[in-house]
């Protein structure tokens, strides 16, 4: 999904916990040891405890403080027990952080293979095995492994994002398309789906070299205008609405048909008007965003990337 798992927070801030592990462990060094059963819930202890050392845990790995992240791994299998789905996803992937060459990744692999002989419903186990599947380049078995995983949980939304990433990168567009109408029909308000979709209708459309569908442009089109609709503030729907629509707009001026007309599917195609109203729209949110920067919230990369699309339609003097 849109940057929602700590493994997408950006780098800064997973550097900033990485720095105050230490600290919140030796703040929390006797919780969860004793061998007296304690609720969840209670005082002492808590469920957004425990998440903190998972959140804790992925950021050390990603800044390669190993010892750090030994611990809290540590301290989620002294709690919850080695045997664990969840323990046991979290250990395969600590492995795979530090794990030294394509020998050692392939033995964390087999690990995975041992433990799904046994128990072939453990799903973090059974996606820490696509993940690394992925790593290694086998893109076939790794696409494989989800279908299956898919058939048991076919509501599992990270399974087809995840599917529909692979496809992606194959050049496999109809198949990525797919993945992601499955993930709106159990999540129909996920408005960076939409932008997704929208990413990869539009990608689509010019994947046939000279030979441009502006169906296809007008559907990604469409898609931007959901997640912007859903969410007013998504700057990456915005990103995705200026671009189509300033491609639909070359179109029309090139000589394509500018009124409405209904295509073989459910919508038609928009109108030159409308087009060029939702691309001001679009324009002006994105402007909006550049100059209030940072501080608004926005990542910066998208930033700097929603300037250049700025300033490559800026009238020049």
């Amino acid at each position: 999904m849109d940057k929602i798992s700590p493994l997408w927070q950006p780098l800064p801030r997973a550097l900033d916990l990485s720095q105050r592990t230490s600290v919140f462990l030796r703040k929390n060094q006797s919780i969860g040891t004793s061998k007296i059963a304690i609720p969840l819930w209670s005082r002492q202890e808590s469920s957004e405890l425990w998440m903190k050392y998972e959140k804790l845990l992925y950021s050390c790995l990603r800044t390669g403080d190993d010892k750090s992240a030994f611990l809290c791994l540590k301290r989620l299998s002294d709690r919850f027990g080695a045997t664990n789905e969840k323990v046991m996803g979290l250990r395969g992937l600590y492995q795979e952080a530090v794990a030294e060459g394509e020998a050692a990744l392939l033995g964390v692999l087999r690990g995975y293979d041992d433990i799904l002989a046994s128990d072939p419903v453990n799903t973090p186990v059974a996606k820490r095995r696509i993940a690394l599947l992925r790593i290694l380049s086998r893109y076939a078995d790794a696409m494989d492994a989800l279908v299956e995983l898919l058939k048991s949980s076919p509501t599992d939304i990270e399974a087809w994002v995840e599917l529909s990433d692979l496809y992606l990168s194959q050049g496999l567009y109809p198949q990525a398309i797919f993945c992601l109408e499955e993930v709106l029909l159990v999540a129909p308000n996920a408005w960076n789906i939409h932008a997704r979709l929208g990413e990869v209708l539009f990608v689509a459309a010019y994947a046939g070299g000279e030979s441009v569908d502006i169906k296809g442009t007008a559907e990604a089109m469409r898609r931007f205008c959901r997640s912007v609709e859903l969410c007013d503030g998504y700057l990456r729907g915005y990103y995705g609405l200026k671009l189509t629509s300033d491609r639909l707009m070359a179109m029309f001026d090139a000589g394509a048909k500018k009124t409405p007309t209904i295509t073989d599917e459910e919508f038609p195609i928009p109108s030159d008007e409308t087009t060029r109203l939702l691309n001001e729209q679009a324009t002006k949110k994105l402007a909006q965003a550049v100059r209030e920067g940072i501080e608004a919230g926005y990542d910066h990369e998208e930033l700097v990337a929603a300037k250049a699309l700025l300033d490559r339609h800026a009238p020049t003097t």
